[in-house]
């Protein structure tokens, strides 16, 4: 029986995630930044007959993360998987989205698991084992695209982090995975859009047209359940490649990316965008 944290479980990847690391019998501590939106976890969990924890924790909070790490290990003794899932996305132009919002992406999405890493591995070192899953994208290792730079830099950032820590807590006999899942069906892509820009701004009906087709891509999406079941092989399995990509649509993607500069994929990326959302309204 492990203890495992997983990140940002009122929803999505992180919900499906906690339910089966508690299908297996583990100590799940199924966090959330706002209890009142973990009834769908607790329900599911009760329907099921499923036992595990739901404690408070704000990964953007450094007191949040200490505090709720602290309270798992002085139950249970160190952690034996960190799922650091939890995430935010924000479309919008580099030029004009609003610097707030900007900064509360990067925050949550690569400043929030470099929090959680470090207070879960101290103890992982001192008992020499653990497993450390980063939640990524595939926004991470593709090109980005139009409106979405900032939450491809964050996922990119933190594939680059996984990579070093990889290397640095290894003789520690701790293991780090980063997974980078494609379209799945979760809250992240209701919420995604920053407020519409007003009429004056030069990128607002290009802003228009990007919604619509990742609306449209939304459609197509994957059961989280899928995803779920990755990061818990993943956490399983040793022989894990550190980047692991997790769905068809992705392992898709990758393999047509193969090869292609930037310069050759954006006129192909722009075909199949208006193959969805119609004529880019200012398509070079």
């Amino acid at each position: 029986m492990r203890a495992v944290l997983v990140t940002g479980c009122s929803s999505g990847i992180g919900l499906e995630t906690a339910l089966a690391f508690a299908r297996r019998g583990d100590r799940v501590h199924a966090c959330v930044r706002n209890p009142a939106g973990a009834g769908e976890l607790l329900r599911r969990a009760h329907a099921e007959n499923l036992t595990l924890d739901v404690p408070r924790l704000d990964v953007t909070d450094d007191a949040s993360v200490t505090a709720a790490v602290a309270a798992v290990q002085d139950r249970h003794g160190p952690v034996d998987v960190l799922v650091n899932n939890a995430g935010i996305d924000v479309t919008g132009p580099v030029e004009t989205l609003p610097l707030d919002r900007a900064r509360d992406l990067v925050e949550t999405n690569f400043w929030g698991p470099l929090r959680m890493a470090r207070a879960v591995l101290p103890g992982m070192r001192a008992r020499g084992s653990g497993v450390v899953v980063n939640v990524s994208s595939l926004a991470g290792r593709t090109f980005a695209v139009p409106h979405g730079g900032f939450y491809a830099a964050s996922k990119a950032a933190l594939g680059a982090l996984s990579e070093a820590l990889h290397a640095e807590v290894q003789p520690f006999g701790i293991r780090v995975v980063c997974l980078e899942p494609g379209s799945f069906a979760s809250a992240i892509q209701r919420r995604s859009a920053a407020p519409q820009p007003s009429a004056s701004d030069p990128y607002a009906a290009d802003h228009a047209w990007l919604a619509r087709f990742l609306a449209r891509v939304a459609e197509g999406a994957a059961d989280c359940s899928e995803a779920a079941g990755a990061v818990v092989a993943a956490a399983d399995d040793p022989g894990t490649p550190l980047h692991t990509v997790v769905g068809k649509d992705a392992e898709e993607a990758l393999q047509l990316l193969t090869g292609l500069s930037h310069e050759q994929w954006l006129p192909r990326f722009l075909e199949h965008a208006e193959s969805l959302a119609g004529p880019r309204p200012h398509r070079p």
